[in-house]
């Protein structure tokens, strides 16, 4: 498949790297003219999968690894990978069940792969022990339409 334009990016899994990591994502995919509420979808799922690698995948830590996105476009669909070097899913099937979370004593919701899954025409996590977690997300953009 030919691409309009991609980049990459590695940020350290710093909860305070998330709001750069969606707007970031977000610019690039601008140049597609999308919708707002679909640059809100993309906003929202990359929050979502950043937030995921640092609590998940780091526990948290300041001395944490590093998160590493990709995002490529063609004339109408956002492809965007979040792909952490973490702990690994144990089971993807009950990790993005709603309400799940491994974490209840943080008073986690459990519903980010519901938000990514709500927001997204398409959401494929890959993961293995002590190997890392990819977070794919494919985005049709719909164009505006011109007055």
């Amino acid at each position: 498949m030919k691409y309009l334009n991609y980049f990459k990016m590695t940020i350290p899994a710093l909860s305070r790297n998330e709001s750069f990591a969606r707007t970031a994502v977000s610019a690039f995919v601008s140049q597609l003219d999308p919708l707002v509420s679909q640059l809100s979808d993309i906003r929202a799922s990359v929050s979502e999968a950043v937030t995921n690698c640092i609590v998940h995948a780091y526990d948290g830590k300041d001395e944490a690894g590093k998160i590493t996105i990709t995002a490529k476009i063609n004339e109408d669909t956002a492809y965007i990978r979040i792909k952490d070097n973490g702990c690994g899913i144990e089971d993807i099937k009950q990790a993005m069940e709603p309400l799940f979370t491994t974490k209840p004593e943080e008073e986690r919701t459990g519903l980010g792969f519901a938000v990514m899954e709500s927001c997204a025409d398409k959401v494929k996590v890959s993961s293995g022990k002590n190997k890392g977690t990819t977070v794919s997300l494919t985005f049709k953009i719909v164009k505006k339409e011109v007055l």
